[in-house]
């Protein structure tokens, strides 16, 4: 009976773990933090979006970060059957907008306890609050692993510690230290599903917690005049920019874009923001001018309530150069295009991201030049496997990154016990 240490106890290392001991392996699982699954209990802003109901074959054009790389994974263990798992142990789900599946409670700590509850079935041990400093190899092989406190001896080992992003949950870059000391590559680190920051910091700021819906955006090279990402959906301004699920996806594209540090420094990738894409400019001036006969002895400033959000209105006042105490009667035509203009083409521009510690994923991470992607075993080290944000794959918003984890968990724990 094979004895498999999993390193990590998050989404991956629990699904490893659990897979490795229904194969038959003698399984413990070390976890530095005091209690599993601290990252999970956040996903979905609490609610955790297990997955997404799209076919497996989408799973991967939603993985910009070396989605060809999951295939076997992803056809080991599917969205159908974390469902079941989860079904098994007694949890249903829902199906949301945009395809993203929820627990019906809510509640990301149902789907955490659906995991505790089958490892203690299976009876796996467990070491919580305990760090592992070293994995042990002789030969090119897996022997053990040195604790703070012991050396511990094993067949296998699972690597399943996380990227950087959150670190407050336990995921501190410790697996990208222990894989480069034995050998491995770590591709560079770097914030992936981010928030962007933008050079028109008091604009934001005046918005701040302005969140926008069924809103338009395009992230755009200027030097090019190319469009890089387009997407439709909610933002949110903050204090130093932008975030929210579209501005998230778009920042993926982004920090895979060639020359961007360049582009970004030289201030020529800008966001624009459709505020109406339902109409057509046409239909957007028909709108407003149906308004201000309405309204036709009111001040400019106080004629867009029904058009935007109050906290917008000062904003694209200022943008429009109309001056606020205008009487609408008076606007011209010309002034009505530079507003149409300033609906339908809001624009900041990017000036970088927000460190990876704020970051849903890392990008980067142990090579996967260096993994057999039908089983996840290291090819530069004999029964060393990896699971999850450790490898360097990553995902868009949606249940993809939590499913990249149960399918790289589940191909780790389901082949590391067979010779």
């Amino acid at each position: 009976m094979p004895n498999v240490i999993v390193i990590g106890g998050g989404p991956a290392g629990m699904m490893a773990a659990i897979t490795a001991a229904e194969n038959g392996n003698k399984v413990t699982i070390i976890e530095k933090m005091p209690s599993f699954g601290k990252k999970l209990l956040i996903t979905g802003k609490g609610r955790c979006n297990i997955t997404s109901s799209l076919y497996m074959s989408e799973f991967i054009k939603n993985t910009p970060g070396n989605g060809k790389f999951l295939y076997s994974a992803f056809q080991n263990f599917t969205n159908a059957d974390i469902i079941e798992f989860l079904k098994k142990q007694g949890l249903e789900v829902k199906e949301e907008r945009g395809n993203r599946i929820f627990p019906v409670t809510d509640k990301s700590i149902d789907v955490l306890n659906c995991f505790l509850k089958k490892m203690d079935e299976l009876k796996i041990k467990y070491k919580l609050h305990t760090k592992v400093e070293k994995i042990l190899i002789k030969n090119h092989e897996i022997v053990g692993v040195q604790t703070e406190r012991e050396t511990i001896k094993a067949d296998r080992v699972i690597l399943a510690t996380g990227g950087k992003s959150y670190p407050l949950t336990g995921s501190t870059g410790d697996g990208y230290r222990m894989a480069s000391e034995i050998g491995h590559m770590i591709e560079k680190i770097k914030p992936s599903l981010v928030p962007l920051e933008v050079y028109q910091k008091e604009t934001c700021k005046q918005l701040q917690g302005l969140s926008l819906k069924n809103i338009e955006i395009k992230l755009i090279d200027m030097d090019k005049n190319k469009t890089i990402y387009e997407d439709f959906g909610e933002m949110i301004f903050t204090h130093f920019g932008i975030s929210g699920p579209t501005i998230l996806s778009a920042s993926a594209h982004l920090i895979r874009y060639k020359d961007v540090e360049y582009l970004l420094k030289k201030q020529k990738i800008k966001l624009v923001i459709d505020l109406k894409p339902a109409l057509t400019e046409e239909q957007l001036d028909d709108r407003i001018l149906r308004d201000f006969k309405e309204l036709k002895n009111k001040q400019f400033k106080n004629s867009l309530d029904k058009l935007l959000p109050q906290k917008m209105i000062p904003v694209i006042v200022q943008y429009s150069e109309i001056h606020e105490d205008k009487k609408v009667n008076e606007i011209t035509k010309e002034e009505r295009r530079r507003l149409v203009e300033c609906l339908k083409k809001f624009e900041v521009n990017i000036k970088g991201f927000r460190p990876v510690e704020e970051a849903i994923v890392t990008s980067g991470g142990i090579s996967i030049k260096e993994i057999n992607p039908k089983t996840m075993e290291s090819k530069l080290i004999k029964g060393l496997y990896f699971a999850g944000e450790i490898i360097d794959v990553d995902a868009y918003t949606g249940g993809f990154n939590l499913q990249i984890a149960y399918s790289t968990g589940y191909t780790a724990g389901m082949n590391c016990g067979q010779e």
